[in-house]
């Protein structure tokens, strides 16, 4: 783990201001390596660093599934409404960088999505190099024709504003007016736009998978860790 500045350390995880980290150490609130410490500029091991003598709340970085509730939205614009970053601890939402989510579900939409504070698993996860399926089920206003399933998994169907088609989409009929639909791409409300392009309008939609992960029994406004390399392969 690099040595980083006790100061800079303790305001990027989101403990105080880098000025409140000097008082700290002046406090002897700070010890490292079970010496207490008396520079707040001086670099340290994070692993090696305790506050009021607690180790570093998650030094290497945050990765939380979390099922999101209907209601809140994917953003850090108080303007905006109820986030879903309001579900987390204060300490969590004042790191540096900031907690963000993993590609974004939209206000009406429900189920799993991803958070963390990694920036480069950000960029990976949501890189149309990496294809990680996406699993969403959708209920709609009207009844579902077969057709669908074929022109989804075409790679042929255009939607407007965009300058490609979909990628190939595995749609799966549910019942009359329910479908799973399968993505390994993630264009703007693409699930709703797929559907709304053919004349049917989504009225719940819910994601269900992302990758390998699912949501097991967590409840709506209920998250749980993940390790940072669930990952890799």
């Amino acid at each position: 783990m690099a040595h980083r500045r006790i100061d800079q350390l303790l305001a990027n995880l989101g403990y105080c201001s880098r000025r409140d980290a000097r008082a700290w150490v002046r406090d002897g609130r700070i010890s490292v390596d079970g010496e207490t410490a008396t520079n707040s500029a001086t670099k340290v091991d994070p692993s090696a660093l305790l506050v009021n003598g607690e180790p570093l709340d998650h030094p290497d970085g945050l990765l939380l599934l979390l099922h999101k509730p209907i209601g809140l939205v994917c953003s850090h614009d108080t303007r905006e409404g109820p986030s879903v970053y309001d579900l987390f601890p204060a300490r969590w939402r004042a790191r540096n960088p900031l907690l963000t989510s993993i590609g974004r579900l939209d206000k009406d939409t429900s189920g799993l999505l991803l958070i963390t504070d990694q920036s480069q698993l950000v960029h990976r996860l949501t890189s149309p190099k990496h294809k990680v399926p996406k699993v969403y089920r959708a209920t709609v206003d009207q009844d579902l024709d077969p057709s669908l399933v074929d022109l989804f998994a075409s790679g042929t169907l255009q939607l407007e504003g965009e300058k490609t088609p979909c990628a190939p989409a595995q749609l799966e009929i549910v019942s009359t007016r329910e479908a799973r639909l399968t993505l390994i791409e993630g264009k703007y409300h693409q699930v709703r736009r797929m559907f709304g392009s053919q004349g049917w309008r989504v009225e719940t939609l819910h994601r269900e998978r992302f990758g390998e992960l699912s949501l097991g029994e967590l409840q709506p406004g209920e998250w749980h860790e993940l390790a940072l390399d669930c990952f890799d392969t």
